[in-house]
């Protein structure tokens, strides 16, 4: 077939970076190589025995049919409870939108917000699908640098500078995927300061790492009451509870914005999975705080984080922060770029990623990928074994390098 006949908005988008990258580790695996894979965004803990068991009785009562596009009404009253519960947050059932994963749950709030030249700020670092998610709801995408000196956070000014009369959408998460930030109460509320001002642009609030957070309460950008009639929350359960593959995730915004997702999901995916809607279930009606599941995957994110982050420092060139949430890293590797091992040089984030991979038999991410071309992204959700081991691979690799 002439891919020339493929669509414009196709041809405007790029593949997942992180997906391009497990799927290369996947392919030398396949062929026998022994690779340690540290590009997957996924918790490597199973999914709680409780959550499993209120699937199997939702099997059991054949709760197995076409349930409401914006999701069950127990789910949705469940999320109304637990940002309630968690937030402070008052949002009523009706403004509760139960998606295929928090992914479709941005995908369906820019198609419904974005016109053709709408811009949307998204601060770099960024997760990979932000500026292909604008650019499929032929939005254009604007971003804001940070840099590891200032933790990846940007500025209230950088905000105020960049907006212009087309800006429809700021989108950011907290904590943040790739970088692990976290922004503080002060920092969200110097955020909203400028935005209140701008009744037209949208705030998206990514907040689907809320509970693998280091630093302390989880801060949300909608508890200011200025801007909360602009906020959109997305968050789901595939991060918190061990859950990627049960495709749960959800928004809570304006009701005009709310049914506006309802209606747009409505005629390209209807409702999510019946039985993972009532694993989700289970899983929102458990206080966090009271989870020993959610403790124990947290402080394992915990140790892994300093185990990561002392090994990275004992290699030359390597420029570390430390991340408040999350489960990454986000090194600048700059030091590397020029360097040689006599038949390869290393040109940029992805030369070196590539390298890691066919040398070190280490899968990471280039930072390139995330808007910042002198880092690479370093998932630290496997066991301390593997990674002692695979920043030892990355050690002698990269001394070969000169």
């Amino acid at each position: 077939m002439n891919t020339e006949l493929l669509s414009t908005r196709i041809k405007r988008l790029s593949e997942s970076a992180t997906l391009e990258m497990t799927r290369r580790s996947r392919e030398l695996k396949e062929k026998g190589v022994d690779v340690i894979n540290l590009s997957i965004g996924e918790p490597d803990f199973n999914t709680p025995a409780c959550i499993k068991e209120a699937a199997r009785k939702a099997i059991d009562n054949n709760f197995t049919h076409y349930t409401p596009v914006a999701g069950i009404p127990e789910l949705r009253k469940a999320i109304s409870a637990k940002l309630k519960r968690d937030n402070q947050l008052d949002y009523d059932p009706a403004q509760i939108i139960v998606s295929n994963g928090a992914k479709q749950s941005i995908a369906n709030t820019m198609l419904c917000l974005l016109d053709p030249g709408d811009e949307v700020l998204i601060p770099s670092p960024y997760w990979v699908s932000y500026p292909e998610m604008a650019k499929m709801a032929d939005g254009d995408p604007v971003f804001l640098p940070a840099t590891i000196e200032n933790n990846f956070k940007i500025s209230p000014q950088q905000i105020e500078e960049a907006i212009t009369p087309k800006t429809k959408i700021f989108i950011f998460s907290s904590p943040c995927n790739p970088s692990g930030t976290v922004y503080t109460r002060n920092e969200l509320n110097a955020i909203a300061e400028v935005l209140k001002k701008y009744k037209n642009i949208f705030i998206i609030s990514d907040e689907i790492y809320e509970y693998i957070n280091f630093g302390g309460e989880h801060q949300s950008i909608a508890q200011f009451n200025d801007v909360k009639e602009q906020v959109i929350i997305v968050n789901g359960v595939s991060k918190g509870y061990a859950m990627t593959g049960w495709r749960i995730g959800y928004i809570a915004a304006p009701l005009p914005i709310a049914k506006a997702c309802d209606t747009i999901q409505g005629q390209y995916t209807s409702g999510a999975s019946s039985i993972g809607q009532k694993a989700a279930l289970e899983a929102i009606k458990t206080d966090p705080c009271a989870s020993e599941d959610i403790k124990k995957m947290v402080e394992a994110f915990r140790e892994r984080r300093s185990l990561v982050i002392d090994l990275l420092n004992e290699i030359p060139g390597m420029k570390t922060n430390e991340p408040q949430g999350a489960f990454y890293i986000f090194p600048n590797v700059r030091h590397y770029f020029g360097k040689s091992n006599g038949t390869l040089t290393v040109n940029n984030s992805k030369d070196l990623c590539l390298y890691l991979l066919d040398k070190a038999h280490v899968a990471t991410v280039p930072g390139a990928a995330f808007g910042n071309p002198g880092c690479i992204r370093i998932s630290y959700a496997t066991s301390n074994e593997l990674l002692k081991e695979a920043l030892k691979r990355m050690r002698k690799a990269l001394a070969e390098l000169s």
